[in-house]
């Protein structure tokens, strides 16, 4: 199953891009038919090198839904991302009717992805926020930690992202999920000149050896403490950066959950902080510059489509 597939092992290479869909019905409708196409896209893509198990994901958004699917029923928990504006920080809400997630062993079949993906969407849609993630040293993220830790594994991931029978208000969107992707810049400068001692309490584990800090040691407002919650979700977060210029070092975020309200608690844990004021201290060194919610459609959805 190459499309739609939000629970996998950690990929070495990814791309992600957001695309806003121009105005009109027959935009609307030509980003519909594309979305019947994407599987058989990254069939002949994947092909070439099966064993590097290149993977596609698609998420509508709130908006593109209505125009798509006017007549249809609309998945419950289906909005446009809502901004997030703690006393210091603000997870910011910016535009994305279309969200493409890549996954493979492999960059260049990302990247060919990508290029057909855009070519198929050339005159009715615009990439408005264009990533290239990579796997760095042992999973971590550029500022050294691992990243990914809390996931579920299992059925219990499965239960956590994807809509199963009786899930209440999306039954009629079984297999489906929901994605919220924001893309952090950090302040590598700052976040460096924090000793080893300073920089684990900010996340609230070990850097060596990815261990959980006990309660004793773990601030309140360290990363790990906010974002202990009752819910999970499944983070397919990737690092990326930019050499040119200033750069840009970052993460990207993308968390699947087949309730977007867990994601959007622990982001209001985070920003706003608990108590309020208490905000994650890992924002004092990366920012969030992106932020929209999507749904991601099963895969029979999509093959119903290309029918």
């Amino acid at each position: 199953m190459p499309t739609q597939q939000v629970v996998s092992h950690p990929a070495n290479a990814a791309m992600f891009l957001v695309f806003t869909v121009d105005d009109g019905e027959d935009a609307a409708g030509a980003a519909r038919d594309f979305l019947g196409e994407l599987p058989g896209l990254t069939r002949s893509v994947g092909f070439r090198h099966p064993e590097a198990e290149l993977l596609s994901i698609v998420g509508i958004g709130s908006d593109l839904w209505d125009r798509m699917f006017p007549d249809q029923p609309r998945p419950a928990h289906l909005h446009p991302f809502v901004e997030v504006r703690g006393a210091t920080h603000t997870a910011v809400s910016t535009p994305g009717d279309l969200l493409i997630h890549l996954r493979a062993a492999r960059q260049d079949l990302c990247f060919e992805l990508a290029r057909v993906v855009t070519d198929a969407l050339r005159g009715t849609a615009t990439i408005v926020d264009e990533v290239h993630g990579f796997r760095y040293f042992d999973e971590r993220d550029l500022l050294g930690f691992v990243d990914g830790t809390e996931n579920p594994e299992g059925d219990d991931a499965l239960d956590a992202a994807v809509i199963a029978d009786g899930d209440g208000e999306d039954a009629s969107f079984v297999g489906g999920s929901y994605v919220i992707v924001q893309k952090y810049l950090h302040d590598m400068a700052a976040w460096n000149a924090l000793s080893t001692e300073e920089q684990e309490k900010a996340i609230g584990r070990t850097k060596l050896d990815d261990l959980e800090l006990d309660d004793e040691h773990k601030p309140s407002n360290s990363h790990v403490a906010l974002n202990d919650i009752d819910g999970d979700i499944i983070r397919e977060n990737m690092p990326f950066g930019s050499l040119s210029g200033d750069g840009e070092f970052g993460t990207y975020f993308i968390g699947y959950a087949k309730d977007p309200s867990v994601t959007e608690e622990m982001l209001r844990n985070m920003f706003i902080g608990v108590p309020e004021g208490n905000h994650d201290r890992i924002l004092d060194f990366s920012t969030a510059v992106t932020g929209s919610l999507f749904f991601v459609p099963s895969p029979a959805f999509l093959d119903g489509l290309g029918d």
